[in-house]
This record gives structure tokens, C-alpha cells and sequence, in this order.
């Protein structure tokens, strides 16, 4: 099912280049993807077997005209409101697919909060301090990277707050 690894893996990605040049702990988990699934993050929940609040989706949003990345679980959605009032913004909405894609250099379903082509301001909701460990995209579909919220907190310099809901 999913194979673990904490050395840099041949043809790895951006994000776990990143991870690596870091010298961040973390956990490589790949699975086979399958394009019928109608969720990416519920997708890698289930075959990591792993819970949907410890798996997080990188979703881009634009507040006030800016693009900016929210890191929510796939066990909810993200609250936009919350996300704008995160960043000191007055207006979000779910930033064009083609823009996310061509600002972080990976394609939707993904995307990872690391290791992106323009780096963005980042916001992590806050219930990922609740777990030791979080997955996260590490860039490519079938491919999850597991590290602890702080460290990824740090590595994209995100603000922690309330963004997602249940």
C-alpha cells in the first residue's frame, strides 16, 4: 500500500528537495492514485490509513487581489472569511485553478505548501498543532509528505489560525 522512506527518493520533488536541503524530518508515503476519486486529500486518507484530520489540503485562494496558500484538512472546508481576516484582508475567493497551477508549479491535487515555484504567504489552520504529525502534498498526486505542523509552519513561515471547518 504506501511506502515509507526518510532518505530523498530518486526524481523527488520540489517539496521534498526542499524538505531535504532543510534537513527536516519527514516521511515520504506514496500510493496509487486513482483519477476516478472524486477527492485528492480523502483519497490519500484512506489509502495511508490515515485520519482525515492528520491529512490537510494545500488550497489557493485570492485575498484582495493577492494569492495566498491555506492549509485546511480534507476532513472540512476551508472558510474564507477566515482566511481574509487571517491575512488582514477584506475579500477571498478560491484563486483560478490555471493561476494556482502557474504560481506554485504544480498541477491541482498537487499542490504542495512547499517547495513552490513563487512562494506564497501561507496560512496553516490551527488544529494542526493537535497532532504530532500532519500530511501534506508533497507535490505530486500520490505522493503525501509526513513532518510535524511546527516544522512545516516554519518552513513556509505560515501564520497559524482558524481557517477550516468541520
Amino acid at each position: 500500500m504506501a511506502k515509507k522512506s526518510r532518505k530523498q527518493q530518486p526524481g523527488g520533488t520540489p517539496a521534498t528537495v526542499a524538505l531535504t536541503a532543510a534537513g527536516t524530518a519527514f516521511t515520504v508515503h506514496s500510493y496509487d492514485h486513482d483519477p476516478a476519486s472524486p477527492s485528492y486529500g480523502e483519497e490519500a486518507a484512506e489509502a495511508l490509513g490515515v485520519s482525515a484530520d492528520r491529512v490537510f489540503k494545500t488550497l489557493v485562494a485570492e485575498v484582495d487581489g493577492e494569492l495566498v496558500v491555506a492549509v485546511v484538512p480534507v476532513a472540512g472546508s476551508l472558510d474564507l472569511k477566515a482566511l481574509a481576516s487571517a491575512v488582514g484582508g477584506k475579500r477571498a475567493a478560491m484563486a483560478d485553478p490555471a493561476a494556482a497551477e502557474r504560481t506554485t508549479g504544480y498541477v491541482r491535487g498537487g499542490i504542495s505548501p512547499l517547495g513552490q515555484r513563487k512562494r506564497l504567504r501561507t496560512v496553516l489552520d490551527a488544529s494542526a498543532g493537535s497532532h504530532p504529525t500532519i500530511c501534506v502534498s508533497a507535490g505530486r498526486r500520490g505522493l503525501e509528505v509526513e513532518l510535524s505542523a511546527a516544522d512545516l509552519a516554519t518552513l513556509t513561515d505560515a501564520t497559524l489560525a482558524p481557517i477550516g471547518r468541520a
